[in-house]
């Protein structure tokens, strides 16, 4: 005869094994599984508890890996033709594709907001950096993303039942927001990463990095950051796949590397000892010449004339040419063993057989090449009365350090006569928004169980919000409706997947806007219209003007107009000749403007209203 204990068994077991097959059901589908609430009576036998929902499985999702290195210009990685020498980028893109038309905001914060939350970065309130002195509080200057209603790809994957880890610079975090006290929301904990191992300014010493791991500051041993970011990477994937081996993994891997300081160790400076003694007009003419062999820019493409502000290579003086070679030399080593310990990770990955079906998304640049050396180059941010000593004073102090140049001990950064060549073929360089050297970068997609295309070349027009849609995509995911119960903004990017097997599919990415710092413009269908008002930089302190924007200043903008898809390098201005076009895409500026908060157009001099009375006392004691 059966006990009470087995009828009540009998009586509630069904009811709970159906409403787990249901879940169940729901989830292998891809439906997300909801919690049941309870039916509540007076005793336990006349209630049914609710039923917990079953966590996402996304067994069978490929692992995605972003890798995004730092102020990388379109011309300084071999695979797109570059001097700096890096053979593991090299081999995933020749088992992959190369995006040769990829585009970033022209700055770091900003790019890294618009990649990672697939909208632009004044939509989310990045216009500026995060800093005080950066930002403004205009909805779309803040410097403070919203997590909740602009969730990130990792928010998204989460919930599609990922783990997610960050590694590296942040930039993204207030500086009230940054000590270990938080609130953590604008951290890499708050925007969806499980665990973070990184550094939340724009740059750090490379050997003395000021790291954060998880939610509080942690001490570095003394290695080099990137050797520090690829073992972590190692350990969380291998944590992961002993507990968990069917779980998926996200990965956002961006390297404090090769923002300044340029510091690595020797031997990987001594690699390229004398081979930049020949200069950078040489440099630039043979990275050209192998871009085209390449086939990453198109047989017309024309290459630009070497900037006004660039001195000849051959007017230099015998002291000028060594420290500027070095310092080209300490760059490319250091950019060399970035891509050695990406490639330790790669490495191990494809040990335990999972490179395979690995996603890996390697943006060369978060903008392009760099200019804060300045003409000469520095070694400490900022050298004794930089502002104030002449050539000669600086060039002593340089050769007086010689040696120590791309080491621990200094904090180098190159000359822009390489910022210029590394960004070849295109000109200007990072925080021009209005340029394609400013602006535009490579970016290389590996995944051999998803593309079947390999060393093929991608010309469609793609921007960094597009990274998200493209990314959850191929993991089979969706952007939620809610992200921990605040409904999600409209994405703005483009999925990629369509290129993937096509080389010829038509662009997606249609229309995009640029602004930073007073210069921007609008990409549309293969045209792109452009101004600029502001000094660069390097023209901060009124001591090297640059003749194409020093005259120009806030509503007086001087517009461009280029056919980009036949006019790669920006070198025939039709403003005069085509007025009717270039008035439709100021049209298209001022829609996209509203829609996206840019507006007020915020200039450099803007932020602070003792710049141009400090100008003019730096020029009088020039």
């Amino acid at each position: 005869m059966p006990t009470s204990s087995s009828l009540l068994l009998r009586r509630i077991l069904p009811k709970y094994f159906i409403a787990v097959i249901v879940l169940a059901a729901m989830n292998v589908a891809g439906v997300s599984a909801q919690s049941r609430d309870p039916v509540i009576g007076k005793t336990y036998a006349e209630s049914i508890p609710g039923t917990a929902p079953i966590p996402p499985n996304a067994k069978g999702a490929p692992n995605i890996i972003w890798i995004l290195i730092d102020d990388v210009g379109f011309g300084a990685s071999s695979a797109f033709g570059g001097p700096a020498r890096t053979p593991v980028i090299e081999r995933l893109a020749n088992n992959g594709l190369r995006y040769t038309n990829f585009h970033t905001t022209g700055v770091c914060s900003p790019s890294r907001a618009a990649m990672l939350t697939g909208r632009n970065h004044h939509k989310v309130g990045m216009g500026l950096l995060p800093q005080k002195l950066m930002a403004a509080e205009f909805p779309g200057y803040t410097g403070r993303l919203d997590p909740t209603k602009d969730g990130t790809i990792a928010h998204y994957l989460r919930q599609r039942g990922y783990g997610t880890y960050f590694l590296g610079k942040s930039h993204l975090t207030p500086d009230e927001e940054s000590t270990d006290l938080g609130p953590f929301d604008r951290w890499p904990s708050g925007l969806g990463f499980d665990h973070a191992l990184g550094f939340h300014w724009g740059e750090t010493d490379q050997y003395k990095p000021d790291l954060f791991e998880d939610n509080q500051r942690v001490q570095p041993d003394g290695r080099h950051l990137n050797t520090i970011l690829a073992d972590k990477a190692i350990s969380y994937v291998d944590r992961q796949n002993n507990l968990a081996p069917n779980k998926p993994f996200f990965m956002f891997f961006s390297t404090g590397a090769t923002h300044s300081p340029h510091q690595v160790d020797r031997e990987w400076i001594d690699k390229y000892k004398g081979k930049f003694d020949e200069g950078w007009d040489v440099v630039r003419e043979k990275i050209f010449a192998r871009q085209k062999d390449l086939g990453v820019i198109s047989a017309n493409t024309k290459l630009p004339p070497r900037s006004s502000r660039v001195p000849a290579w051959n007017s230099l003086s015998i002291d000028q040419r060594k420290v500027y070679a070095r310092f080209m030399e300490a760059y490319a080593g250091y950019f060399e063993q970035t891509d050695y310990e990406i490639g330790r990770f790669l490495s191990y990955l494809e040990g335990k057989g999972m490179l395979e079906n690995t996603a890996i998304f390697v943006v060369l640049g978060d903008n392009g090449a760099d200019i804060g050396g300045g003409p000469n180059g520095e070694i400490e941010h900022v050298f004794p009365n930089e502002l104030t000593a002449d050539d000669d004073a600086q060039m002593a102090h340089l050769l007086e350090n010689f040696d120590k140049i791309g080491t621990s001990e200094v904090m180098s950064s190159y000359p822009m006569g390489w910022s210029q060549a590394m960004n070849t073929p295109f000109r200007d360089w990072k925080t021009q928004a209005h340029a394609e050297g400013g602006t535009r970068t490579g970016m290389v997609v590996h995944w051999p169980m998803g593309i079947t295309k390999k060393n093929e070349v991608r010309t469609q027009y793609t921007y960094l919000t597009d990274l998200l849609p493209t990314t959850l995509e191929i993991a089979g995911a969706k952007v939620p409706a809610t992200v921990k119960g605040v409904p999600q903004s409209p994405i703005q990017g483009e999925s990629l997947a369509y290129s993937f097997e096509n080389a010829s599919a038509p662009e997606r990415h249609m229309t995009q806007y640029y602004f930073l710092y007073g210069g921007g413009g609008i990409y549309h269908k293969g045209w792109k219209a452009s101004f600029a008002y502001r000094p660069d930089f390097t023209d901060l302190f009124g001591i090297y003007p640059n003749p194409r924007t020093a005259a120009n200043n806030a509503g007086k903008e001087v517009w461009e107009l280029y056919c980009v898809n036949e006019d790669p390098t920006e070198l025939n201005d039709l403003a005069q000749s085509n007025p009717a076009k270039l008035k439709e895409m100021q049209a298209f500026f001022d829609h996209e403007a509203k829609a996206n908060q840019v507006y007020p157009l915020i200039n450099w001099s803007d932020l602070f209203p003792g710049f141009k009375k400090f100008q003019e006392e730096v020029r009088k004691r020039k």
